[in-house]
């Protein structure tokens, strides 16, 4: 299970400090069973609020309408280049004499 993000505990927190306070000032409860209801119904907003955001990483239904946008915008875009001759061109990957040096190291990792 995923631990929850800063974003989630803060919009979720403020969320339930937020509710309660207005519940109890609203419906201006002095009950045990009124204050329960009021904490419960809060916690339960709280809770979906925060499960409700976004998570970092993620897709969403958006970002998926816009990755395919932003692929056809990019074939065009080579497609373009072709026809006027031009080749994508990307950087050969550097060696330097440094790290073959270090390939016959033991690794510290367990």
């Amino acid at each position: 299970m995923p631990r929850p993000t800063a974003a989630q505990f803060a919009y979720g927190s403020a969320t339930v400090v937020a509710t309660t306070l207005a519940l109890l000032l609203l419906f201006r409860t002095e009950s045990g069973v009124g204050v329960a209801a009021v904490g419960a119904t809060a916690l339960a907003l709280g809770l979906l609020v925060a499960l409700r955001l976004p998570r970092p990483g993620h897709p969403t239904a958006e970002g998926a309408g816009r990755t395919a946008t932003d692929r056809a915008s990019a074939a065009r875009t080579h497609h373009a280049l072709e026809g006027i001759g031009a080749r994508e061109r990307v950087p050969a990957a550097r060696s330097s004499a440094r790290s073959s040096a270090r390939t016959d190291e033991h690794s510290l990792r367990r």
